[in-house]
Order: structure tokens, then sequence, then C-alpha cells
């Protein structure tokens, strides 16, 4: 049999319907095989299943719980409609402590993007042991908040804290750093203290420019500030709208870190247990006023409404920040998808 005609009743045979003879690669027409929709369901029940049980069902049962006087102890409660959220528009503690958490989100989600920022940059560079560096950066970021909040107390105790006893070599008199005034920056100063997972994001970034466009920069006679001003942050914007969303998300429920830098009161494990209502009054943001409702007033209902009007403030804020996204980010690719 001839070389034509070998390769002809291979390109005939069922093996090879379906497959370029030319390439040895299957042709794009080629059927997939379709599989059972059971299939489908079977892989994303998990999903499904924790979604409804951990997420849908409890914000339904809030929202019905927050129409009502539930005090979680007794089944004596009665639909009340609106007053709850009548009553929290008329609070001014709740007034307070949304005014505080937004102060507190002013200080740290700038600080923490350039702070990230900041660090990404410094350990951008081509240097020797620069993985034990970035290593180094980023394990505060891993250690629990439990043991970081403990270690904080420590470090700023009034009488045996490592802060007070390094500024009496000086002769500066002790401060009560968890106390009012100071309680606020000391509890920004802890929220500040897992800088590592945002530098590791920004990092990602760094490294991800294309080192043709910040040397095509410099060849333009474009300085360090430049450069970083008008190549590098732009080519960042994504990766700055990611972490400013999600940092701001997180902060506005921050809950555990006052709790946490809070006196501890007598009665608990371990020589004392944190109190809601003894938290400070520079740390007393939204959650720790929701907290309170909860566990040491146990207004039930009271406190669902305070989450849902917390949940509607991240909505309303979330969408700005999303809104205005198109005025600031930049991407390598428009909507449609095409090269810019």
């Amino acid at each position: 049999m001839s070389v034509l005609a070998r390769e002809a009743a291979v390109a005939g045979s069922p093996a090879a319907v379906g497959r370029d003879t030319t390439s040895g690669v299957r042709s794009p027409n080629r059927r997939w095989k379709r599989y059972p929709t059971w299939k489908f369901y079977a892989f994303v029940s998990p999903w499904v299943i924790g979604c409804l049980a951990l997420t849908a069902v409890p914000m339904v049962y809030a929202l019905l719980l927050s129409f009502t006087d539930f005090d979680g102890l007794s089944g004596n409660w009665h639909w009340v409609g609106l007053r709850n959220y009548t009553t929290a528009a008329h609070d001014p503690v709740v007034r307070e402590s949304l005014r505080r958490t937004g102060l507190y989100a002013l200080a740290v989600v700038p600080l923490s993007l350039a702070g990230g920022l900041g660090f990404a940059l410094l350990l951008n560079q081509r240097l020797r042991a620069m993985g034990v560096f970035r290593t180094i950066f980023y394990l505060p970021s891993v250690v629990p908040i439990v043991a970081t909040a403990l270690m904080f107390k420590l470090m700023f105790d009034r009488d045996t804290g490592l802060v007070n006893g390094f500024l009496g070599w000086f002769g500066i008199d002790a401060v009560s750093w968890l106390t009012d005034p100071q309680a606020f920056m000391i509890l920004v100063l802890l929220s500040l203290w897992g800088l590592g997972g945002g530098m590791v994001v920004f990092l990602a970034g760094l490294q991800a420019i294309p080192a043709e466009m910040l040397e095509a920069a410099s060849m333009d006679g474009a300085g360090a500030f430049r450069r970083f001003w008008h190549v590098t942050l732009p080519l960042l914007s994504p990766m700055i709208f990611f972490q400013l969303v999600l940092t701001l998300i997180t902060t506005l429920q921050t809950l555990v870190q006052p709790l946490l830098l809070a006196p501890a009161v007598s009665g608990g494990a371990g020589g004392g247990a944190t109190d809601a209502t003894h938290v400070q009054q520079g740390d007393f943001l939204y959650m720790v006023n929701v907290y309170a409702q909860f566990f040491s007033y146990q207004k039930y209902g009271y406190g669902a409404a305070l989450l849902w009007i917390l949940f509607l403030v991240i909505l309303v804020v979330t969408a700005v920040v999303l809104r205005s996204s198109s005025l600031w980010v930049h991407y390598e690719v428009d909507q449609d998808g095409d090269d810019k």
C-alpha cells in the first residue's frame, strides 16, 4: 500500500474522527461529553448547603428577630414592628459608636494600605536572603488575634509594661496606655500589626509589572517618583481597590480587638472575663455596642436591628467605593476584553 493510501485509511478510521491529522490536535468541533445533571448538583451541594444553613437562614432569622422584643431567654416575645429601628435612630449611643467606627476606619484603612504597599516596595528587591525578610514581615499576620492582643496588653501595661519601662529610663512618667484617651491609639496599632497580608498582595502585584514599562519610562527621563506615580500605581490600582474593599468591610465589623484590650472583670476563667460594658469609651465601636445589647442587656431584637443597620451601612459604603472605581482603577484590558 502506498503512503497516500495508508494516510487516507488512517484518516477515515473511527479513531481519527474529530482529530486534525496534520497536527494531531482534536478538532474544536468535537462534541463534549455531557455528564448527568445530578453530578453537577452533587458537586455544588456542599457550598449550597453551607450557604443556606450558615448564611441565608441566619440572616432571615435575624431580620425577623429585629421586629420583636425577644430577650434571648424567655418565650414571651412580641412583634414590635419598626420600633427597634426607630429607637436606634434616636439612640445617642448608637450614633456615637457609629461615629467612632467611622473614625477608626478613617485611621486604619489608609494606614493599612500605605503600610502594606510600603513594605512591599521595601521587600521587592533582588537581594540575598530576601525570602527570610519577607517571611519575618509576614509572620505577625498569621499570629492569632487573641495572642496579639494579650501581647499588647503586656507591653502597654501601666505598671509592668515594657513600653513604660523603656520610657522610665529617660525619666518619663508611666502612661496609662490602655485607658482613654490613649486606648484608641493602641487599638489602631493593634489593627496595623498584621500588615503582612496586604504586603503579600501588593508584592505579587509589583512582581507582575512588566520591567519593559519601567525601563521605557526611565529612558524617557522619568525619575523614581514619576515612575512610581505614573507607572507603578496605575498598574497596582486593581490590587489597591481589592485591598480597600476588603479592609473597609473588615474594619467596620471590628469587635474582637476592643474586647480583648478591655480590662478584665472578676468572675471569669483565668481570673477575669471581658465585658463589653467595661470597654474604654474610645474603643466603644459599633460592633461592641451590638455585642453589649446581645450579651450584657439581653436585647436580642434590638441587637438584631443594629446588625441589619450595619449591614446597610456597609452595603452603601461598598457600593460607593465600587462606583468610584471607574475613575481611578486601571485594568490592562477593558470591559470588552480587548487590550488597552
